[in-house]
């Protein structure tokens, strides 16, 4: 709907502003004859042609669309030149100020010069405008309109308002359908937010229900295992809520307030290493084989070690969560003054067109059931917020039902 109305608007203004330059092309053809008409009754007032036989279309020359020469014989007295232009011109309602020239050809200058103010004029009859000399080897009659453009443009006056105002119209038509669009993805987006948090956080609310369940009984002090077992679980999803929430807020606080950023020199290599204990249990649970092809020379890099911890964490869980039998690599690399962190997995991978939205808060691929993975959509938000505080960049390559590869490029320095 919205690329059509889009279509539909700019086609409009497209056969607006053609229809306003043919009718802008016809008032410059409708002044253009009327000044020819009018120099057709000055010649038949006044006799300025020798010439009985002479074509009429032959007296008149229009070098530029403000010039209009007259090919005379006589020099013409002043007053009477002036009085019968004047008439013709306001016979043909040619209501745009006119500057009078008559050229002397044995003397190469204009004998006089008259400024013709229109009915109604708005111009000063006192004008710094003079005429240019054109040389020829005859006498002619100069007439120079030097406000024919504002002229024509007021003859256009309905129709530019009327233009003006369609395109008002059709804007404020295209902001509202912008308006409505933005409004229902936002709309979209919480309801995934909320859905996506509602799953988040029921599963381990009724884990740790049934667990307390099981811990006020009155037989579970008799059965210190099964005691030790359900005290764990209930810390585990206990933490695993605390990780969700603190995440939430991590995110909001990021939106507020640059990242705080505590740079440390440290070796990448360590923090995987550290990252990959870190996650062990979701390694071990879904038995994820992970294969390191990690630089030698372990080169350090002066970077926020925390931060940057965060961030593996979020890409290993991703890669491990998004694939059926998880097969992660992880390589890293010294590139000149770049070091490169690659994770890439053997997962569902992405289709290109989401791949640019990837990095936006909340948003998730579709992957038909909405649900089946965890996650509010903020991981990806927050990873892209932490390379670009410490000036690096993330690219994303993947290939739908191969897997996906994300490169971190960091400054060492």
């Amino acid at each position: 709907m919205v690329f059509v109305s889009a279509l539909l608007v700019t086609t409009i203004i497209t056969v607006q502003l053609y229809w306003l330059n043919k009718i802008y092309s016809f008032e410059q053809r409708q002044f253009n004859n009327s000044v020819v008409k009018s120099i057709r009754g000055l010649l038949e007032d006044v006799q300025l042609d020798d010439r009985p036989g002479a074509d009429f279309q032959d007296l008149i020359e229009h070098p530029s669309p403000n010039t209009f020469l007259v090919h005379i014989d006589a020099m013409p007295a002043n007053d009477s030149l002036v009085y019968y232009l004047s008439s013709e011109l306001q016979y043909f309602e040619v209501l745009a100020d006119c500057i009078l020239g008559v050229y002397d050809n044995k003397k190469g200058e204009y004998v006089y010069q008259n400024y013709l103010p229109a009915v109604a004029s708005h111009h000063p009859s006192k004008t710094d405008v003079q005429l240019p000399l054109i040389h020829k080897h005859y006498p002619y009659i100069h007439l120079y309109f030097p406000h024919r453009e504002q002229y024509i443009l007021s003859q256009l006056r309905f129709w530019i308002i009327a233009a003006s105002l369609l395109l008002l119209v059709l804007i404020g038509f295209s902001a509202s359908l912008f308006y409505l669009y933005q409004h229902k993805t936002l709309n979209e987006v919480q309801k995934d937010f909320v859905n996506n948090f509602t799953h988040e956080f029921k599963t381990p609310l009724a884990v740790i229900k049934i667990a307390t369940d099981v811990l006020i009984g009155p037989s579970i002090l008799q059965q210190p295992d099964r005691l030790r077992k359900y005290a764990a679980i209930v810390k585990e999803q206990a933490e695993h809520l605390q990780f969700q929430v603190e995440r939430l807020l991590r995110t909001a606080t990021s939106d507020k307030h640059m990242l705080q950023l505590d740079k440390k020199t440290f070796a990448v290599n360590d923090v995987i290493q550290e990252v990959l204990h870190q996650v062990e249990p979701m390694i071990t649970e879904k038995n994820v084989k992970v294969d390191l092809e990690l630089e030698e020379d372990s080169v350090k890099i002066r970077a926020d070690r925390r931060h940057i911890a965060m961030v593996l964490v979020n890409l290993l869980e991703n890669a491990i969560k998004y694939s059926a039998e998880p097969h992660v690599i992880i390589r890293t690399s010294a590139v000149n003054d770049d070091y490169s962190i690659s994770i890439k997995d053997n997962g569902v991978g992405i289709e290109k067109k989401y791949i640019r939205h990837l990095f936006k808060k909340f948003f998730r691929v579709p992957t038909g059931d909405v649900h089946n993975v965890k996650g509010f959509g903020l991981g990806l938000n927050f990873v892209k917020k932490v390379v670009d505080s410490h000036h690096g960049k993330i690219v994303v390559n993947s290939l739908p039902g191969i897997g996906t590869e994300f490169k971190i490029m960091l400054p060492k320095f």
